[in-house]
C-alpha cells in the first residue's frame, strides 16, 4: 500500500489552513506585540525586547563560534583523499592492517580506521562492493546558456571518482523552448564519452497536477534514470542520485566521500547526504548587496552542517535511487522541493531517516544582473521562493496532530518546533533589533520614562558587541574567496570588506521582507506555484 505524503491540491482542510497560516500569525504578532507592551507600560516593552536582543546577541556569538569551527572542519574535509579512502574499503583488512597503528591529524581518521575494522569483520553481503556503485547527476535547466551548463558538467568530470561509473541525466524543460533542446544536444554530443552514458530527458509541459518548477523536471529525469539503470541491470541499490542545478560545481572529492558514506552506514537506503553549498562561483562579479547574501547564506550552510539534529536537505543532495523510486522521487506540487524533501523522506521512512552531513563545498552562483536593479529585483525573488519554506510547517503540523502519525510524538514536535521558530525569526528578527529600541519611547511620548528614553542607548551598546560576531564573519569571508579575477583591481578586495556596512540593509530589506512576503502569501491562501528561474550569467 503506497504512503500519502504529498501535499494537498485545491482547497485545504481546516486543519490545513490554520497550519499553513501559524508562520504569518506569530511573525505579525511578536512585532505588534511590542507596541502593546510598550503602549501598556514602557517597562514591559522594554524587557520584551531585551529578551530578543539578549537572544540575538547569545546567537551571534554562537554563530561567530560554529562559523570558525565549520570553516576549519570543511577545509580539513577538503584536503583527505576520498578515492583513496574510498578504495580501502574495498580490502578493508589489509587497509586495517597498514594503518591501525598510525597516527594523523587528517579530518576523522581515527573513525576510518574503526571503520576497516568493523568491515573487516562484518559480513560482506551487508555492504556494497565501493566499486560497484555508481553515481547519477541529475542536473536540471530550462533556458540557462551552453557556457554556464558546461562548466558545472565539466565540474562533475573532474571529480576524483571513477568517470565510467558517473551516469550524467540532463533534464531540461519542453517549454525553454528550441534552444534548451539545441544546447542539450550540444551537451551530449561534448560530453558522451566521458561518463558511463549522459542522458537526454525533455520534460513536457502543461502536465495536470504539476506546478512549473525543478520538481516535475527532476522527477521526470528520475523516472527516466530508474527505467535505465534497470534496463541495464544495474542493482538500483548502488545507484546513489544527486540533483544539480545548472550552476551548481561539485568540489573535486565530492562523490568519493559520497561512496565512502554510503559504504560505511548500514542505515544507508534511509539516509541523504547534504553538502555545503556555498555560493562563490561568481562572488567577485556580484553586486556588493548580493554578495552580501551569497556570504551570509554560505556562513548559514557552514554551521548548519556543524549541527546534524538540524541539518535538512538544500540545493543539491544525494539519495539513493532505490529509496527515490520508492517514494517517486520528489514533490512535483512545492516550488521548495529541495527542503520539502526532508520531510517527504522522514513521512516515507516512518521517522527513520536521517540527512548526513558531507563536509566539502558544492560551488553555487551569486544572483547577478545586466544592471544593478535587475540583480536587486533578481534576489528578492529567490530569497521569497526559499522562504516560501514555511509552506512545509502545514504540512508537518497535520501529520504531527494526528492520529495516524507514523512516528514518535517528542522528536517529530522537536522538529516541528524548529522549523517554525527559523521561519518566524528570520522574518521577525531583523526590523525587531535595528528599530525595536525606539518603539517604546515613540509610544509613549507624553509620558517620562527613564527606561524608554534610554533603551536606545543600551541597545546601542548590544549591538556593539554583536559586532564581533560580525568582525569573524568578514575575517572568515576573506579567507573563502576565491582567487581574485585578474579583471579586478586590488580595491575591489577592499570593497568585500566595506560591503558589510549594508548588512542591516541586507537583513531588513531582503531576507526578513522575503520571509514576510512568503509567509503572507501563505496566510491568505495565494499560493506560489511557480518557480521563478533565477538567470545564469558566465562572465569572462
Amino acid at each position: 500500500m503506497s504512503k500519502d505524503i504529498e501535499i494537498p491540491q485545491g482547497k485545504r482542510t481546516k486543519k490545513y489552513r490554520f497550519f499553513e497560516m501559524l508562520p504569518a500569525m506569530l511573525s505579525y504578532s511578536l512585532v505588534i506585540l511590542l507596541f502593546i507592551l510598550s503602549i501598556i507600560n514602557p517597562l514591559l516593552g522594554a524587557i520584551y525586547l531585551l529578551l530578543i536582543i539578549a537572544s540575538t546577541l547569545v546567537k551571534a556569538v554562537g554563530t561567530a563560534y560554529r562559523t570558525l569551527q565549520g570553516y576549519k572542519i570543511v577545509k580539513k574535509a577538503q584536503r583527505v583523499n576520498w578515492a583513496k579512502r574510498l578504495d580501502d574499503l574495498a580490502h578493508p583488512h589489509d587497509a586495517y592492517e597498514k594503518l591501525y597503528n598510525t597516527k594523523s591529524e587528517a579530518y576523522d581518521f581515527d573513525q576510518h580506521v574503526q571503520n576497516l575494522k568493523l568491515l573487516s569483520v562484518a559480513d560482506k553481503g551487508n555492504h556494497p562492493d565501493p566499486k560497484k556503485i555508481y553515481h547519477a547527476i541529475v542536473m536540471v535547466a530550462y533556458n540557462e546558456g551552453i557556457e554556464t551548463l558546461a562548466l558545472s558538467i565539466q565540474a562533475v568530470a573532474d571529480t576524483t571518482f571513477d568517470n565510467q561509473r558517473i551516469i550524467f541525466v540532463l533534464g531540461y524543460e519542453e517549454r525553454g523552448g528550441a534552444e534548451i533542446e539545441q544546447t542539450a544536444q550540444k551537451l551530449k554530443d561534448q560530453f558522451k564519452d566521458t561518463f558511463y552514458e549522459f542522458l537526454l530527458v525533455k520534460h513536457p509541459d502543461g502536465i495536470k497536477g504539476e506546478i512549473k518548477g525543478k520538481g516535475p523536471n527532476l522527477t521526470c529525469a528520475g523516472e527516466a534514470l530508474a527505467k535505465y539503470v534497470e534496463k541495464k541491470n544495474i542493482p538500483l541499490a548502488n545507484v546513489i542520485v544527486t540533483s544539480l542545478d545548472s550552476d551548481n560545481r561539485l568540489s573535486k572529492p565530492y562523490l568519493d566521500y559520497v561512496a565512502y558514506e554510503f559504504v560505511v552506514n548500514n542505515n544507508r537506503q534511509h539516509m541523504s547526504f547534504q553538502p555545503v553549498s556555498l555560493f562563490m562561483n561568481n562572488i567577485w562579479d556580484a553586486p556588493a548587496p548580493m554578495r552580501v547574501v551569497g556570504v551570509s547564506n554560505s556562513f548559514f550552510n557552514i554551521i548548519t552542517t556543524m549541527r546534524p539534529h538540524a541539518i535538512r536537505n538544500f540545493a543539491s543532495h544525494s539519495q539513493p535511487l532505490a529509496a527515490l523510486k520508492g517514494m517517486n522521487f520528489w514533490s512535483k506540487r512545492t516550488i521548495v522541493e529541495d527542503g520539502h524533501q526532508f520531510w517527504r523522506s522522514l513521512f516515507y521512512f516512518d521517522g527513520d531517516y536521517e540527512v548526513l552531513p558531507i563536509r566539502v563545498p558544492i560551488y553555487q552562483d551569486v544572483v547577478i544582473g545586466d544592471t544593478l536593479w535587475e540583480a536587486l529585483k533578481a534576489q528578492f525573488i529567490q530569497l521569497r521562493r526559499w522562504d516560501y519554506g514555511a509552506s512545509d510547517v502545514a504540512y508537518v503540523g497535520v501529520r504531527l496532530f494526528s492520529k495516524d502519525r507514523n512516528m514518535p510524538f517528542w522528536p517529530l514536535f522537536t522538529k516541528f518546533v524548529r522549523l517554525l521558530d527559523g521561519h518566524v525569526m528570520l522574518a521577525v528578527m531583523a526590523p525587531v533589533v535595528a528599530f525595536g529600541g525606539w518603539v517604546p519611547m515613540l509610544m509613549n511620548l507624553g509620558a517620562r520614562s527613564a527606561v524608554a528614553y534610554n533603551l536606545p542607548s543600551v541597545v546601542g551598546i548590544i549591538q556593539t558587541v554583536a559586532m564581533i560576531g560580525l568582525l569573524v564573519t568578514i575575517l572568515t569571508s576573506m579567507k573563502m574567496l576565491p582567487k581574485r579575477p585578474e579583471r579586478y583591481k586590488k580595491g575591489r578586495s577592499a570593497l568585500m570588506v566595506l560591503q558589510w556596512v549594508l548588512m542591516p540593509f541586507v537583513a531588513i530589506l531582503y531576507q526578513s521582507a522575503a520571509a514576510f512576503y512568503s509567509q503572507t502569501r501563505l496566510f491568505l491562501g495565494k499560493y506560489m506555484e511557480n518557480f521563478d528561474v533565477t538567470r545564469k550569467i558566465v562572465k569572462n
